[in-house]
């Protein structure tokens, strides 16, 4: 069967168990830095898929993994997966989660990099054009890259708006070499 329809089955049964519990935004939480800690952890990983490390010490792992306290329904919910020796997907598991959540809030990620520093009410302005665009809640992050000299790109859903000074003066130089 296809880790992408394994990890989905699972993530929309611990989606449907979480909101009938009425905790789908700790679940939400914990799955997301569950899968930051995969991103940004690649020993997790190593360790998660060690078959000579016990199940308990797998699940202690990715308690800690999840921010030491995750809720019951998160606990649960790793205990089923070691139990059903799942947890080479658990990461992609995590993913599918947060992207049905989000789908079912209606919650678009936004990410608005650029050169400096902006102020508050610039982000402010950025998160109210992406919301009208979309119609959504937006959760808005933000990215400094000094490389792009001035401007900015803004990406959400599937756009990518780059206003970088960086960009135009590449379109400059590309013109002007033909």
């Amino acid at each position: 069967m296809d880790i992408g329809v394994i990890s989905v089955r699972y993530a929309r049964a611990l989606l449907k168990a979480s909101i009938d519990a009425g905790v789908e935004e700790n679940v939400y939480s914990d799955m997301q830095i569950l899968a930051q800690n995969y991103i940004t952890l690649p020993e997790l990983r190593t360790a998660i898929d060690n078959p000579m490390l016990s199940k308990e010490l797998k699940e202690q792992l990715l308690i800690a993994a999840t921010g030491n306290s995750p809720c019951n329904i998160t606990r649960s919910f790793l205990s089923l997966v070691l139990k059903e020796a799942r947890e080479s997907i658990l990461q992609f598991m995590a993913n599918s989660y947060v992207t049905l959540y989000r789908k079912q809030k209606n919650i678009i990620s936004a990410k608005l990099i650029t050169a400096a520093n902006v102020t508050k009410s610039v982000e402010d302005r950025m998160r109210h054009l992406v919301e009208s665009k979309t119609n959504g809640t937006v959760q808005f992050e933000t990215a400094i890259n000094p490389e792009l000299i001035g401007g900015f790109i803004l990406e959400y859903d599937t756009y990518r708006m780059d206003a970088s000074l960086k960009t135009k003066l590449n379109t400059i130089l590309a013109q002007l070499s033909n």
